[in-house]
């Protein structure tokens, strides 16, 4: 066993969580932090991303809160006016900079690749085998509770008969010039990347067939933008909602009404909330398939067929199946993210995880002599979500937790000076009439739309 590490954090996990909670911690504290992840690099599941992946979400809302991320306007193309979203390559070489600019240069940051941490607590070099032990002085912070699960790192699930092709979607540029038609297996963003890539390269929507259990709701991509006055009025928006709104569809039929939300087929009112952003460009090229397949999860595909829990469909003998069926992120109960000697790194408002696990990290810099009682009645965890009346009970959760954090004067001015905060104000937004409009309506309805939020999420 090599010589024992001594250090105050150990961090598992170098993605999007562990990366900005050790940016907090070692820009706000002289602690040394130890990141660990079992790749031999920094940057999470965009190491194993497909190759045409782009954040969802405007790129100043993701990274770590000491480096922004992106910032520019497209000033072409159909997101003209909108914020700049990165490539999969660009978020990893992103990180790679924080990595070599940031944390190395402090003299209290140690990185780990291709190590993970045994039962035990010791370091283990995969590769090797050999051990060390960590002697950690505050606290071992799990910064993969929610790593997402991706069709690069899971089997299909369900079975594929030997003569078939089924790629996940990774792989599908490699044998999409070869292939007659194609069979794309998923409700979520990564089905639809898979399908606006296909169509933006000349397939027609024809050859597609869309095996869709469940129909999702998915934001405006032009209502969460990096603006106060355009994203504030998306969340007054949902406060108007949750007070008016008698039932969960209601609520999302009233925020689709008010150019919120978007859903795939109009005639249908969608079962499933991950709620990506959608820009209305793809919304349209995604329309345009109309074999869209909706008999429950498939269970095994064949060659020109598709058994599914509701009957089977026939296909293209010669398609290729896509599998985006991986779960994604992780739906796993909330737990406290400060416990005695440990952290579970958790969203603390719904969604915008990276704003979260810096807060977290500047809290907990902040403020060694709290306990950890008093740390998560500041910063309580959200979970991630995937009904539609899961969402609405989360947006009232991130809404309290938001205000709890908030009260806090030092809390307020660190996340008022981050990108990472989608409510960030700046002095000169304060002064812009339309920012004032907006905080107007959503303190006018903030209560009553907590409120009735909590009531629909609870139906």
């Amino acid at each position: 066993m090599g010589r024992a590490l001594e250090t105050d954090y150990l961090v598992i996990g170098a993605g999007a969580a562990g990366m900005a909670f050790t940016d907090a911690v070692l820009d706000h504290s002289d602690a040394h932090v130890t990141l660990v992840d079992r790749r031999d690099a920094v940057g999470g599941h965009w190491r194993d991303a497909y190759p045409f992946v782009r954040l969802h979400q405007a790129s100043p809302f993701y990274g770590v809160a000491s480096t922004p991320f992106g910032g520019a306007l497209q000033t072409s193309g159909p997101e003209a006016g909108l914020h700049e979203r990165a490539t999969g390559a660009e978020v990893c070489a992103y990180y790679e900079r924080v990595l070599h600019e940031r944390f190395e240069p402090s003299g209290r940051f140690t990185f780990l690749g291709g190590h993970d941490v045994s039962d035990g607590g010791r370091v283990v070099a995969l590769g090797s085998g050999a051990e060390r032990e960590v002697r950690v002085r505050r606290r071992v912070v799990d910064a993969r509770y929610l790593s997402p699960r991706i069709p690069a790192l899971e089997p299909p699930p369900f079975e594929v008969s030997d003569d078939v092709t089924c790629v996940p979607v990774g792989e599908l540029p490699f044998v999409a010039e070869s292939a007659r038609s194609f069979v794309v297996v998923g409700s979520g963003k990564t089905a639809t990347d898979a399908i606006v890539w296909l169509l933006g390269r000349g397939v027609s929507p024809e050859e597609v067939c869309w095996v869709r259990p469940r129909d999702p709701w998915m934001l405006d991509r032009a209502v969460v933008q990096p603006d106060p006055a355009v994203f504030l009025s998306m969340a007054a928006s949902l406060m108007e909602a949750g007070a008016a709104a008698a039932s969960v569809d209601e609520f999302f039929l009233r925020l689709e009404d008010d150019g919120v939300m978007l859903r795939l087929d109009p005639g249908v009112v969608p079962t499933m909330a991950r709620v990506p952003t959608l820009a209305r460009w793809e919304l349209e090229l995604l329309r345009t398939v109309e074999n869209v397949v909706r008999r429950g999860h498939v269970r095994r595909v064949s060659p020109g067929r598709v058994l599914l829990d509701g009957g089977d469909v026939r296909v293209g003998a010669g398609a290729v199946v896509v599998h985006c069926a991986a779960p994604g992120l992780r739906r796993r109960a909330a737990l406290p993210i400060w416990s005695a000697g440990r952290m579970v790194l958790q969203p603390v408002r719904a969604g915008f995880p990276c704003f979260g696990a810096a807060l977290v990290g500047y809290v907990e810099a902040t403020r060694p002599s709290w306990s950890e009682a008093d740390l998560n009645a500041l910063c309580p965890a959200t979970p991630y979500f995937s009904t539609p009346a899961e969402w609405v009970g989360i947006q009232a959760a991130g809404a309290r937790a938001v205000g709890a954090f908030m009260a806090a004067p030092d809390v307020a001015e660190w996340s008022h000076s981050t990108p990472l905060n989608p409510t960030r104000l700046t002095a000169g937004d304060r002064e812009r009439d339309e920012v004032r409009e907006a905080i107007g309506r959503l303190k006018a309805t903030s209560e009553a739309g907590v409120r009735g939020m909590v009531r629909l999420g609870r139906a």
